[in-house]
């Protein structure tokens, strides 16, 4: 499942055929839920980060094509959606998602939490990375209440991916008033996303 480290952008050229991706399509997402695997983190009792890579945005394009069938057009809007979430070398990208399952429950844990993608940050040996969000859309209303997903980007300089590829101890967490979590990435994440790294 491993792609070559110069693939940083999903090109229309990357994409199956519809017919090939049907008839394989049992097998590669199966594939791409045991890579997801290890790129999976729980932070509290709500949230959860999913790191993601240019599999694993190759596997989203090519799902969508596969439900929708919208063809060319769909896959121009498909690749401006998912191609900024690939990491681009010097980066980590991550879906961060509350997941709760009441709705009122959900929907007064937003309206507490609005800014959250703000504060979430990450730790290589105690060097303090802060979490850009995705600027497509902005993920905090004006009333103040958060979205249910989040797109972000940690960006790094050569030392803290160094640092980062030398198993230090790395830490990610979430700084806002009404959820403050943080933990300890485990080895098998940490090498699954050293290769996002160039």
């Amino acid at each position: 499942m491993m792609m070559p480290k110069e693939k940083r952008i999903i090109q229309k050229e990357d994409i199956m055929p519809l017919d090939v991706y049907t008839k394989q399509r049992k097998e590669l997402r199966k594939s791409i839920v045991e890579f997801k695997k290890d790129r999976r983190v729980p932070l509290g009792p709500y949230a959860t980060f999913y790191f993601e890579s240019y599999e694993t945005m190759l596997a989203q394009v090519q799902e969508m094509l596969y439900i929708e069938k919208g063809g060319d057009d769909q896959l121009k809007d498909e690749l401006s959606a998912y191609n900024p979430l690939v990491p681009n070398g010097k980066e980590l990208t991550a879906t961060l998602m509350f997941e709760i399952d009441n709705p009122v429950s959900r929907a007064t844990f937003l309206g507490k939490v609005g800014g959250i993608e703000e504060k979430v940050y990450m730790k290589v040996d105690g060097d303090l990375i802060k979490a850009v969000p995705e600027e497509d859309v902005d993920r905090t209303s004006a009333e103040g209440k958060a979205s249910s997903v989040q797109f972000i980007h940690f960006k790094f300089n050569e030392e803290q991916i160094k640092k980062f590829k030398s198993n230090s101890l790395i830490e990610l967490g979430i700084d806002h008033n009404d959820y403050s979590h943080s933990t300890k990435l485990n080895d098998v994440t940490v090498k699954s996303l050293s290769a996002d790294f160039s």
